[in-house]
């Protein structure tokens, strides 16, 4: 079968538009005049959203699949310190809220 110009048309590779990654949003100060234990908690809670992003990333959308083990793994890989046990509580609380 002799190749046509019309075959090696349709061969040749779609053109993509280059993307280019989001830029971060710029990081606001915290208010002031809250008690510590809103910091703690709000800090928390943003730590565990970003494990539970990389959690779900990696495949893991069922809470019982992530243990301790594996969130403080994953916190290790993503470059976040270690969690502590309320920290990957709320880790699975978040993974089934998400798939809930």
């Amino acid at each position: 079968m002799p190749v046509t110009a019309a075959a090696l048309m349709t061969n040749a590779r779609p053109h993509k538009p280059k993307t280019t990654p989001p830029k971060p949003l710029r990081k606001k100060p915290l208010p002031a005049g809250r008690p510590r234990e809103w910091y703690i908690s709000h800090n928390r809670r943003l730590k565990a959203m970003r494990l539970a992003i990389a959690l779900m990333d990696t495949g893991i959308y069922v809470p019982e699949k992530a243990t301790n083990r594996k969130i403080r793994d994953t916190a290790a890989r993503v470059g976040i310190h270690p969690p502590s046990n309320t920290t990957c509580r709320l880790v699975r609380e978040l993974i089934r809220d998400e798939m809930g």
